[in-house]
C-alpha cells in the first residue's frame, strides 16, 4: 500500500438541496425564445440545460436540454433542436459562456430559416422558463488523505457528489471540480486529479462517476 500524505486543508464535504421555481416567462416562438435566454437569469438557463441531470441520475447518456426539447417536440424544428441538443456543456467554464452559445445557436438558426419565427407554439404549449434555486449546505464529513476521501466517497449522497461536480463547476464559475481541485493543490495528486477532471460526467450517472472516482483513488492506494 502506498503511503500518502496529509493534506494542507481538509475537503469539507457540502450537500444541496434544489426548488425550481416559475420565473413568469413564457416563449411561444423562437424570437421569443432567444430574447428570454439573453435576459432571463443564471439560474434558469442553469435549471433547462441540468434539470434532466438533477431529477433523472439513473439516466445515462442524459436526455437533451429543456430548449432542444421544446424546439423539436412544440415548434417541429429538428435541424435546430439537434444543433442545440449537441451543444457539449462541458465545453464551458460558466454558465454566461452556456448561454451565449445556446442564445448564439438560436440566432444563427433563425438568420438562417427566417420562416422558422413563425411558427408558434400552440396555446399551453409555450416554454415555460423555470430558475433552479439552490441551497447549500455543510455535512459532517472531512477528508484529510486518500483514505479518508475514498471512505466518504463511498458514503456521501448523490446530491454531495453532483454539487462538487457539477454545481460548483458551472455556476460558481470555477476551471475545475471540486473533487480534482482539493486533490492536485491540497493532497498534491495532479495524475489523479487530472484523471478525474477528463471524465465527462454528462455521459455517466451520478452513481458511476462515483464508482470511477472510488476506482481511481483506490488504485492509487493499492500502489
Amino acid at each position: 500500500m502506498v503511503e500518502t500524505t496529509r493534506a494542507k486543508e481538509p475537503f469539507h464535504f457540502c450537500t444541496r438541496m434544489n426548488l425550481p421555481s416559475l420565473t413568469g416567462l413564457k416563449a411561444s416562438n423562437l424570437e421569443e425564445l432567444l430574447s428570454l435566454i439573453r435576459e432571463v437569469s443564471g439560474a434558469c438557463i442553469y435549471h433547462h440545460t441540468h434539470r434532466f441531470l438533477q431529477q433523472h441520475q439513473f439516466l445515462s447518456p442524459e436526455p437533451p436540454n429543456d430548449f432542444a426539447y421544446w424546439v423539436r417536440e412544440v415548434l417541429g424544428e429538428d435541424e435546430l433542436a439537434e444543433r442545440l441538443a449537441s451543444i457539449d456543456v462541458m465545453q464551458f467554464a460558466s454558465i454566461r459562456e452556456l448561454r451565449d452559445k445556446i442564445a448564439d445557436t438560436i440566432e444563427s438558426f433563425i438568420n438562417d430559416e427566417p420562416t422558422a419565427k413563425k411558427k408558434f407554439a400552440r396555446k399551453g404549449e409555450e416554454m415555460i422558463l423555470i430558475k433552479s434555486v439552490s441551497f447549500v449546505a455543510w455535512t459532517k464529513y472531512y477528508a484529510n488523505d486518500l483514505a479518508e476521501f475514498v471512505d466518504v466517497i463511498k458514503k456521501i449522497t448523490i446530491d454531495s457528489i453532483y454539487f462538487h461536480v457539477f454545481e460548483s463547476r458551472i455556476r460558481l464559475g470555477k476551471l475545475t471540480n471540486d473533487f480534482s481541485y482539493w486533490l492536485e493543490f491540497s493532497l498534491g495528486e495532479k495524475e489523479i486529479a487530472k484523471k478525474i477532471a477528463a471524465f465527462d460526467p454528462y455521459t455517466l450517472t451520478l452513481e458511476d462517476l462515483r464508482q470511477k472516482i472510488v476506482s481511481i483513488i483506490e488504485k492509487r492506494i493499492k500502489g
